[in-house]
């Protein structure tokens, strides 16, 4: 028995990919691309470390590209991109400490906040998808699910200034489109409407002009969906077609108080 399951193992993943390599790669990426450690004030140690972390990547894509010169472009198209990708964290950072009061520095930011983390890897996971590298990408974007509960698909489009506030919870898909100066909070769902896997190619998830905030727990679903500029949706909203530009959006609840005399029996219960 575990001699068949083995035999079809080995079919189906000739050279399988070291997932926790994969992992320990983008933290050591993370730290290098923002002098996290100490050590890294060190110049000399700086470079070393560029030029391990390059080999690195040079071993991972050879388990999932098999054509040696095109993992040489791969890692060198990566690295070509390296500093455009630290321009563009660098004001998701300063977003985010500009934005949430009780951000106290950019160092705190980078070493604690789940979100900056999760749009960093996304950032970086992003790249090798326009390379049409095959599971790396996956694997980053998961490995932050993991870590923050945020699941941000590696093939979304996420423009400038992106913040996420808290962002448990929060699932960005495949199609989605974000402008820039986009804000989410905890819980936001941009989703797909029931598609079928024929139709898999075509835009699913919705699309957020510049200057969008999205609060607590909204979800926004389809492909045809499409919030306009500079519009704030709510807390607990569901939306399912597009709003115009500058609309305000929110869920009206009606909250009662009453004492806890004036309820049933059925509803004093204990867990």
């Amino acid at each position: 028995m575990s001699y068949t399951i083995y035999i079809k193992n080995q079919e189906r993943a000739k050279s399988p990919i070291d997932k926790k390599q994969v992992e320990n790669w983008v933290d050591e990426l993370i730290n290098w691309l923002f002098d996290i450690n100490q050590e890294y004030s060190n110049y000399r140690f700086f470079q070393n470390k560029e030029k391990l972390i390059h080999i690195q990547l040079q071993d991972i894509l050879a388990k999932v590209v098999e054509d040696t010169d095109e993992i040489l472009v791969c890692s060198n198209y990566f690295f070509d991109q390296i500093e455009h990708l630290h321009y563009v964290l660098n004001n998701d950072l300063e977003t985010i400490v500009n934005f949430d009061p009780s951000a106290k520095s950019k160092e705190e930011v980078l070493i604690a906040y789940p979100g900056f983390f999760a749009i960093t890897a996304y950032r970086i996971a992003n790249v090798f998808w326009k390379l049409n590298i095959p599971i790396l990408p996956r694997i980053i974007s998961e490995y932050v699910h993991s870590r923050t509960g945020i699941d941000m698909h590696p093939g979304a489009e996420i423009g400038e200034n992106f913040f996420i506030d808290h962002g448990t919870g929060i699932v960005i898909g495949e199609t989605t489109k974000i402008g820039n100066n986009v804000k989410i909070y905890q819980g936001v769902t941009l989703g797909a409407l029931s598609v079928s896997k024929d139709n898999a190619s075509v835009k699913r998830h919705p699309t957020l002009e510049d200057n969008v905030t999205i609060y607590a727990n909204a979800t926004i679903l389809g492909g045809n969906t499409i919030i306009g500029a500079n519009s704030v949706i709510g807390g607990n909203v569901w939306i399912t077609q597009s709003i115009p530009q500058n609309s305000l959006v929110y869920h009206k609840s009606e909250i009662a108080i009453k004492k806890k005399s004036d309820f049933p029996e059925p509803l004093n219960y204990v867990i």
